[in-house]
C-alpha cells in the first residue's frame, strides 16, 4: 500500500484506512502545517509527526489511545497530592512556553532520541492558538513553570498533543485538572494519540480506529466550534 504524496495548493487526506501497519499509521507525506489543512487533519482523526530531518508526515494509528473527561482515574495518592499541593493550574497563560518546554522533554517510555516539536512545529500550533483552537494547561509553583501540556479543541473532542513535567506529578495535575474541565464543557473525548504507561496510568485506553472514527463522525456536526470554556 503506497504512502500519498500531499500537494501544498489542495487541502485533503486519504481515508484513514489507507494508514500503513509498518510503520504503524503513516498515512502520507508532504503538505503544508497551515491552519486549514491543520483543521482537517484532525478532524478526519490523522496528526503530523516527524523530525527535523524529515519531511511532513502525517499518521493516523489504530489502536488509538483515547479516554472519556469523566473516566480518568485519580489514584488515592493522587487525589491527596491534589488537596495539600501549592502548585496552581492555569489554562492558556504560557502556551509557547508549554510548546518549548513539551519539547525539551525527554521521551525515554516511547523511545525518541530527538523531539518531534520542531521550530515549524512550535509556529504552526502557535498559530493554532492564536487561532483559538490550540491550547494549553500550565502548572506553576510560586510562579515558575513545572508542568503543562497542550492540544487542539474541536467541536466536543479534545486531541492532546504532549506534555512535560518539571516535578513530581505536575504532568498529572495538569491533565487531570484539564478532564475536570472538560468534563464540565461537555465535551466527550481525548484523543491521546499513541500508547504510553503514563497516560495509561490515568485511564487512557486503546481502541481501535473505527470506534474513534465513529467519534469523529458524530463530531463533524460541529463543525470546528470547539466546546472550550462553555458550561
Amino acid at each position: 500500500m503506497p504512502v500519498y504524496q500531499l500537494d501544498v495548493d489542495e487541502y485533503w487526506f486519504p481515508p484513514v484506512s489507507e494508514a500503513l501497519d509498518e510503520p504503524q499509521g503513516l498515512l502520507a507525506v508532504g503538505g503544508d502545517l497551515s491552519v486549514p489543512r491543520l483543521l482537517l487533519a484532525y478532524q478526519c482523526g490523522i496528526f503530523p509527526w516527524f523530525s527535523d530531518q524529515d519531511p511532513i508526515l502525517w499518521w493516523a494509528p489504530s489502536p488509538r489511545m483515547v479516554v472519556a473527561p469523566g473516566q480518568v482515574h485519580v489514584a488515592r495518592s493522587m487525589s491527596k497530592f491534589m488537596r495539600k499541593t501549592p502548585l496552581i493550574v492555569t489554562f492558556d497563560q504560557a502556551f509557547e512556553r508549554v510548546v518549548i518546554a513539551c519539547g525539551k522533554a525527554p521521551r525515554s517510555d516511547q523511545g525518541q532520541t530527538g523531539s518531534w516539536i520542531t521550530a515549524s512545529m512550535q509556529q504552526a500550533y502557535t498559530e493554532l492558538y492564536r487561532g483559538g483552537y490550540a491550547h494549553s494547561v500550565e502548572v506553576w509553583d510560586r510562579g515558575e513553570l513545572v508542568g503543562g501540556l497542550y492540544g487542539v479543541a474541536i467541536g466536543c473532542l479534545f486531541f492532546g498533543e504532549s506534555m512535560f513535567s518539571l516535578t513530581d506529578n505536575a504532568s498529572k495535575m495538569a491533565f487531570i485538572d484539564l478532564a475536570e474541565h472538560l468534563s464540565r464543557w461537555g465535551f466527550l473525548l481525548i484523543d491521546c494519540q499513541m500508547f504510553t504507561p503514563h497516560l495509561a496510568s490515568l485511564g487512557a485506553k486503546e481502541v481501535p480506529m473505527l470506534e474513534f472514527q465513529n467519534h469523529l463522525d458524530e463530531n463533524l456536526a460541529f463543525g470546528v466550534d470547539s466546546l472550550w470554556g462553555e458550561c
